[in-house]
């Protein structure tokens, strides 16, 4: 399968401060692979490099088997950031927000029919089709949410990267969320998510990737042990980890 993600020897520092240290990431076409790994790891750093939002001083990244530093075709990547205010605090409709993930594929910033349909179907696919016309002020933090995700599936990506999509959100917003990724899974999409724990995600996950002091030490299925009940704070070795390996920490997973 193409890579559409192949990070090799990744080194990443912010400040004076070393986040990644030589990280290998693939993910392949029609993957879903999580990353996952305890607060201060370098997971959201790894992500943002990827975006192109954190500069690596050392080591290769390709997207789509393009060198990074050659690659143009962003219409190509839905990014989902960590859970901010990005959606409040604007006086816009949710509509309005959602047409915004359409930019990158108009011409002039002006929407036609098909663009118009895309941002219908996001706005379908995360349930607030009702609420299209409301201003994004009106919304809770759950649809909040819900709103920086259809903004990102509104372009119609082939890779969609999340950061903590499931951060704080109410159950019935995780189900919802959950429901969506499922048909973007099915559609073809490739996912690239930062988790704090499986949860309802964990039957859609190929692969787990875990950092730890921005180094990989898991690449495959996912620890059970960092499933939906983990108890934060407890260390626990995946099965296939060596018998000397340092127990994983899975607890706190930020």
């Amino acid at each position: 399968m193409e890579d559409v993600i192949a990070m090799r020897g990744a080194v990443a520092s912010l400040g004076s401060r070393p986040v990644l240290r030589g990280v290998d990431l693939t993910v392949r076409r029609g993957e879903v692979v999580a990353l996952l790994g305890a607060n201060g790891s370098g997971k959201s750093t790894a992500v943002r490099a990827v975006v192109g939002q954190v500069p690596l001083s050392d080591g290769e990244l390709s997207l789509f088997g393009t060198p990074a530093g050659h690659f143009r075709d962003w219409a190509r990547i839905g990014y989902v950031p960590q859970r901010t205010t990005a959606a409040s605090g604007v006086p816009a409709t949710v509509r309005e927000v959602v047409s915004a993930g359409r930019l990158s594929r108009t011409r002039l910033g002006r929407l036609g029919r098909a663009d118009r349909a895309a941002v219908d179907r996001a706005l379908a696919l995360v349930g607030l089709a009702d609420r299209a016309r409301d201003s994004v002020n009106a919304l809770s933090g759950g649809q909040h949410q819900r709103v920086l995700i259809a903004r990102a599936l509104a372009g119609e990506p082939e890779l969609l990267i999340m950061d903590e999509p499931m951060a704080g959100v109410d159950l019935g917003s995780q189900e919802v969320l959950a429901g969506t990724l499922r048909e973007q899974v099915a559609a073809g999409t490739t996912v690239l998510l930062v988790l704090h724990e499986l949860g309802p995600l964990e039957p859609l996950i190929d692969r787990a990737v875990v950092l730890r002091d921005g180094c990989v030490v898991h690449d495959g299925p996912p620890p059970k042990a960092v499933g939906q009940h983990a108890l934060p704070g407890h260390d626990h070795v995946h099965p296939h980890a060596a018998r000397d390996a340092e127990p994983l920490r899975t607890g706190l997973l930020t």
